[in-house]
């Protein structure tokens, strides 16, 4: 009676069955099971992964020490700029900071009524919401720089194909937060009237902080997007590097850096008004 009493303390798993639980005495005379530690096993997987990414991979932590001294030359001209370049960064930085804009507000304003029609709570058209919810994922599974590579190709070379790819990323990213925080929201009742005047006031800040946040994303995305012919300063960078103008290429860096964390501050001060 007593074993079947301790028994039934534990839900036998796959991992009790092979790993017995241990069969305690307590200081009452009492027996009860307890699980074996998963923590050998998980450490165990754990090591075996890395083991087999290292090997797949090629790893090789010999090549980044006898490099490291040529990765230290490098950071020594960047960490120069050649501050006579900076009237060059600025029309491009320009475009940067111009593309995140257009393409965050672009991106926020379509993701809004996609995020109502696939919220469950408000939406109660299964097949309405599943394609919402699937293009959704669909655009989320896809790199910005593909994103950017395929509207260069339909859109031609230049800015506007970078707002475009920022419009479609930022519309991926903040339908996707906001219908996931509308359907936290207890509704109350199944009427849009219900949504408009009870929902909107409570999500509404989120919205705004979601859009926030992404515009941070995409001044940093929208640097690179010129790799593929999408403006801004990732053309520029491209070109520094190509002619191993490290000083040069340091100078554009540090004016991004400049206007990110600006942004960065900007943005957190207004998350903080609207909390």
């Amino acid at each position: 009676m007593e074993n079947e009493n301790s028994s039934a303390i534990i839900k036998e798993t796959l991992y009790d069955k092979v790993f017995k639980p241990q069969k305690i005495t307590l200081a009452n005379g009492h027996s009860v099971l307890r699980r074996r530690s998963r923590t050998p096993l998980i450490v165990l997987l754990l090591a075996l992964a890395i083991y087999l990414s290292l090997e797949m991979t090629g790893f090789d932590m010999g090549i980044i020490v006898s490099k490291f001294s040529k990765m230290l030359d490098l950071m020594k001209k960047i960490l120069r700029p050649d501050w006579t370049f900076f009237p060059k960064v600025v029309s491009p930085l320009i475009d940067t900071i111009k593309m995140s804009i257009l393409g965050t507000v672009i991106g926020c304003l379509l993701a809004l009524p996609v995020a109502i029609l696939s919220s469950s709570n408000i939406n109660h058209n299964l097949p309405i919401v599943s394609v919402c919810r699937f293009i959704l994922a669909l655009i989320r599974t896809l790199p910005t720089l593909i994103i950017a590579l395929v509207c260069a190709l339909i859109f031609s070379l230049g800015t506007f194909s970078g707002t475009v790819a920022i419009a479609i990323f930022t519309f991926g990213i903040v339908a996707k937060m906001l219908f996931e925080s509308i359907e936290t929201i207890d509704m109350g009742a199944n009427k849009f009237q219900a949504f408009w005047s009870a929902c909107v006031p409570q999500i509404l800040p989120v919205y705004l902080s979601h859009s926030l946040y992404c515009f941070e994303m995409n001044v940093r995305a929208s640097a690179i997007l010129g790799y593929v012919g999408a403006g801004g300063l990732g053309i520029t960078i491209n070109e520094r590097i190509g002619w191993r103008d490290y000083n040069s290429l340091g100078m554009v860096l540090l004016s991004l850096f400049v206007v990110v964390v600006a942004i960065d501050f900007f943005s957190e001060y207004l998350r903080r008004k609207l909390s």
